[in-house]
């Protein structure tokens, strides 16, 4: 015994180290797709596509009958034991004739056993799939376009024969259609495209979905015969046609439904109160159909009471028939619909006990597997598949360990329908809509999902709400393609209004944080480091630029405006004075000339022209007009006044002033006379004339921001992809900012990122790649090392990082060796 058990740990543990090189080969594969050199058609390369598109190559040889034979053969039996009611009834909701639905219990399992990744989804009929292809029987195939007149009497009455037979093309037709559109989207690796319907979004079309199905066999349970409507409201139309032929009712067929539902509610019950201590679930619909069906034979319930019951079910097997290739362009929106909503439930499914177990599932192999169970199943007049909840829930809490368990229940189903179907054609119709009803009281439970999104997320509560009212309203087909719509909007909001916030440094590390939800953090003097929740795009590119300007303080483009009427305003009067100067100068040396001859210097009549009291009162009366309206506006001169000292490398700054003539007695521009261009903040590099300097005018102060910003740091980190309207109002944010002497920096760009730049043809020579940092502490660092020496706010910059650990020796070398990108 003990040998026993350490030979099947062995196999135990080789089967794991199986796996683990599996996955070593997939990623070689993938790392060899990059490489063309890699690319050759080799064997080992033949054999891992082969194993890639048939995964039973790979697990089959490797199969332990001791390990998983018996826990396999068991699931496998209990969910085929599920299959049989299911598979009946469902096809009741696909407008079928149940024999149908055993037939879609059987063959998609058996393709799936070779195509499927996931060990533990039991693949076959479902009640949302079910719903969704009766809706496109009854539209193509309605009742209506049956009807035959009775022989001798003006009645006319259904032909079921003929009625059945169309259904069961266009059902064929649908599901093979369906399967192919899966099969080309797997090819193409679009298996993704699961990944748009999200969770909330599913469950609650499947919540609508229940409810299609309940007013779908509500007529079943009461016994009524009604018109199965399609469209928009058609869900509406059914009920109101219902409870209008309640009075209608009969009696028998309600008393058998009753009784059926009461039986396998308190059945169901029981059976979960003691799952614990069974090895296997009893199988409750099984027993149930089993004594319905001897019921309905002993006591005649067809003949007695006119009970309606399954009827001719064929033993054996239906031939594989072409489908009606001339429906396909009719059911086509269906189709897609139909495999899009099987492979997003069977994804959910397969991940989700991959999760517990273990192993990978293939979204793409998936979704060849699901196609392909559909086109060869649509062959042999099977609908559309995917998995079954309840039955993998099944099939893995028996101890299933891989798709032996399903094609053991396929066993299960083929010799029922070659041998034990005659023997359900007494079953009561009513019990197969009980069982439909109660099987559906897991999908009326997610209607809890709205009180847990009300406490965590509204967005998807919203997501959630509209699905179901649109399933609900629009139909199956509708509505998933309004839901998803829906969905992919709240997607595009949330990314168009992402949250915007300026980052602070957390003392002693290297981490930048939210100055709004983290008081431990701290501001860098002098820089700005913005950043954005969501990556900028043509959706929130203008929303970002604005953002900018109200987190940074400064409105640009106010701004610059202002810059440029200031210095137009600048030009008209240097102009002017000029002028002005040099018709003085000539009255000047005229009037020089006239009092006593001699040499004179157009200087000395200048200094002379601006001394307040030079000259006495008959040379001021002496003026001209022009004279003395010059004189008259020196109260309004403007004067250039150095405000710091100059450094050593020929900076200062300038503030631009107005008052008398007396630059001493001069004052600030009250804020309320900006209009008038009268204060301002300009940089000076060189003793250059007044004209010149204004030339290079900069604006320190609109509103409250004044000279303490030099730097902005723009963090992309979040930022996956830039399109070409972002990288141009990222080159208009480098160049406004510029304008205003504010130089703008880039941190945490992916390599895509920079790499979209460049085909963006967003650097030039006024921005370079030196703009760029791999972090947001390597470009704070870079500002600090440029600007260290300028003001005191830099100085108290650099004395803070020396506080948080940063060694000031080092500070100049760490700049130098700056992690920027390697094209620098």
């Amino acid at each position: 015994m003990g040998t026993g058990r350490k030979a099947r740990g062995y196999r135990v543990e080789r089967d794991v180290l199986d796996e683990q090189r599996l996955e070593e080969l997939a990623q070689r594969m993938d790392y060899s797709d990059t490489h063309p050199s890699l690319t050759k058609c080799t064997v080992p390369r033949l054999k891992r596509s082969v194993v890639g598109c048939l995964p039973v190559l790979y697990w089959l040889p490797r199969y332990s009958i001791w390990d998983y034979g018996m826990p396999d053969l068991i699931s496998g039996i209990s969910v085929g034991i599920m299959h049989l009611p299911q598979g009946m009834a469902y096809a009741l909701l696909a407008s079928l004739p149940p024999v149908f639905g055993l037939y879609t219990s059987l063959y998609p399992a058996l393709v799936y056993f070779f195509f499927g990744t996931s060990r533990h989804i039991s693949i076959g009929t479902f009640a949302v799939l079910s719903i969704m292809v009766g809706s496109v029987t009854e539209r193509l195939a309605p009742d209506r376009n049956f009807l035959v007149m009775l022989n001798g009497t003006n009645l006319t009455e259904v032909n079921i024969t003929a009625r059945d037979s169309y259904r069961v093309q266009v059902a064929a037709a649908t599901t093979v259609l369906g399967g192919l559109i899966q099969v080309v989207l797997g090819l193409v690796k679009f298996g993704f495209v699961g990944t748009y319907l999200s969770e909330p979004l599913v469950r609650a079309y499947t919540t609508a979905a229940a409810a299609h199905a309940v007013v779908a066999v509500i007529a079943q349970l009461f016994g009524l015969s009604t018109t199965r409507f399609s469209g928009p409201l058609s869900l509406v139309y059914t009920l109101v046609e219902v409870c209008s032929k309640l009075p209608q009712t009969h009696l028998p067929t309600l008393a058998v439904s009753g009784v059926s539902m009461v039986f396998l509610i308190a059945a169901k019950e029981i059976n979960s109160a003691i799952s614990a201590r069974l090895p296997v679930p009893i199988p409750v619909e099984l027993i149930t159909i089993v004594a319905a069906t001897v019921i309905s034979s002993y006591t005649y319930l067809n003949g007695n009471y006119t009970i309606s019951v399954v009827g001719e079910i064929p033993s054996g097997l239906a031939a594989p028939r072409l489908p009606d290739a001339s429906l396909f362009k009719e059911v086509m929106g269906d189709a897609f619909a139909l495999a899009i909503v099987g492979y997003a439930i069977s994804i959910s499914l397969g991940k989700t006990f991959a999760l517990k177990h273990g192993y990978k599932v293939d979204s793409n192999q998936e979704l060849v597997a699901l196609g392909l169970s559909n086109a060869v199943g649509g062959f042999f007049q099977c609908y559309a598949v995917c998995s079954s909840m309840s039955r993998s829930l099944i099939q893995e809490s028996t101890g299933g360990k891989t798709q032996m368990a399903g094609m053991a229940s396929a066993v299960i189903v083929l010799v029922t329908v070659l041998k034990l179907g005659p023997l359900f054609q007494e079953l009561p119709k009513a019990v197969l809509a009980a069982i439909v009803f109660v099987n559906l009281k897991g999908m009326f439970k997610q209607y809890y999902d709205i009180i847990t999104l009300w406490r965590s997320s509204k967005v998807d509560l919203v997501v959630w709400l509209v699905t179901w009212v649109s399933t609900l309203l629009f139909n199956l087909d509708m509505g998933l393609g309004a839901s998803i719509t829906f969905a992919v909007l709240t997607v595009i909001f949330r990314t168009q209004l992402p949250k915007y916030s300026v980052l602070g440094h957390v003392p002693g590390t290297e981490l930048y944080l939210d100055m709004e939800t983290h008081r431990e953090v701290r501001e860098v003097p002098g820089i700005t480091i913005f950043h954005s929740s969501a990556t900028v795009y043509f959706a929130n590119a203008d929303l970002y630029l604005e953002a900018l300007k109200g987190k940074s303080g400064l409105d640009i483009s106010k701004m610059i405006i202002y810059k440029r009427r200031q210095e137009a305003k600048q030009r008209r009067r240097d102009k002017r004075a000029e002028r002005r100067a040099r018709r003085e100068a000539k009255r000047q040396v005229r009037h020089c000339r006239a009092q006593k001859p001699g040499v004179f210097s157009v200087e000395e009549a200048a200094g002379h022209w601006k001394e307040p009291g030079g000259g006495d009162g008959d040379k001021e009366e002496s003026l001209g007009d022009d004279q003395r309206d010059w004189c008259g506006r020196e109260n309004g001169t403007v004067f250039v006044m150095p405000t710091t000292p100059r450094t050593p490398d020929d900076q200062c700054s300038w503030e631009y002033l107005k008052g008398s003539k007396d630059p001493d007695c001069a004052t600030l521009g009250a804020m309320s006379e900006l209009q008038d261009g009268d204060t301002t903040t300009l940089g000076s590099s060189s003793e250059d004339t007044l004209s010149r300097e204004l030339d290079k005018v900069s604006l320190g102060s609109l509103g409250k921001w004044t000279w303490d910003i030099h730097s902005i740091i723009l963090d992309l980190s979040t930022a996956n992809f830039i399109d070409t309207v972002a990288i141009k109002t990222m080159r208009n944010i480098f160049h406004d900012f510029g304008e205003i002497d504010v130089t703008v920096y880039m941190a945490g760009c992916q390599m895509s990122v920079v790499e979209q730049l460049e085909l963006g043809g967003f650097f030039s020579e006024s921005i370079t790649k030196g703009r760029l940092f791999a972090t947001v502490h390597d470009a704070v660092l870079h500002c600090l090392g440029h600007q260290g020496t300028s003001t005191p706010s830099y100085e108290y910059s650099l004395e803070q990082c020396a506080s948080d650990n940063i060694e000031m020796e080092g500070v100049s070398d760490h700049c130098k060796s700056t992690k920027t990108w390697p094209s620098l």
